[in-house]
């Protein structure tokens, strides 16, 4: 079980976590489309671990991925591409960030960890709306404590 937690600096927490087994129903693709690329074109099918910060005023954020045994290792997909950044594409757009970092675990890679900075509200709320699809086609929800 997959579990989205997230260190705030405002007073109120967030989290994203797995929904109910029993409402775990996903949506078509044809309502829904976000997914999360390392390689463009190739989807990242291991759902992250995801913290998010924020600023108490707002103005900035951060959310940081861990990917375990991500498939974008797997030698099926070596050939292709290289890892060139972490991309979030949905039905408005993509958003991206090259601060990607593989960890290695007797030389071979185990996990790949990422963080998307967020300058400005607007980018917040337009990353909390790739989220809220992302959320609901890998059995996610948005949780405010």
């Amino acid at each position: 079980m997959k579990v989205l937690s997230v260190a705030s600096m405002i007073p109120m927490a967030a989290a994203f976590a797995p929904t109910p087994a029993f409402n775990t129903a996903r949506a078509s693709s044809s309502e829904l489309f976000a997914e999360i690329q390392f390689v463009k074109g190739l989807t990242e099918k291991v759902i992250p671990d995801i913290k998010l910060t924020r600023a108490r005023d707002g103005s900035s954020g951060i959310a940081t991925f861990k990917f375990d045994n991500p498939n974008v290792f797997d030698a099926s997909t070596a050939a292709e591409g290289d890892i060139t950044g972490m991309f979030m594409v949905d039905e408005e757009g993509e958003m991206s960030t090259t601060d990607v970092n593989a960890r290695f675990m007797n030389g071979k890679p185990q996990a790949i960890e990422s963080t998307f900075v967020m300058t400005s509200p607007d980018e917040w709320d337009r990353f909390m709306r790739f989220m809220e699809r992302y959320g609901e086609e890998n059995g996610l929800y948005f949780n405010k404590a």
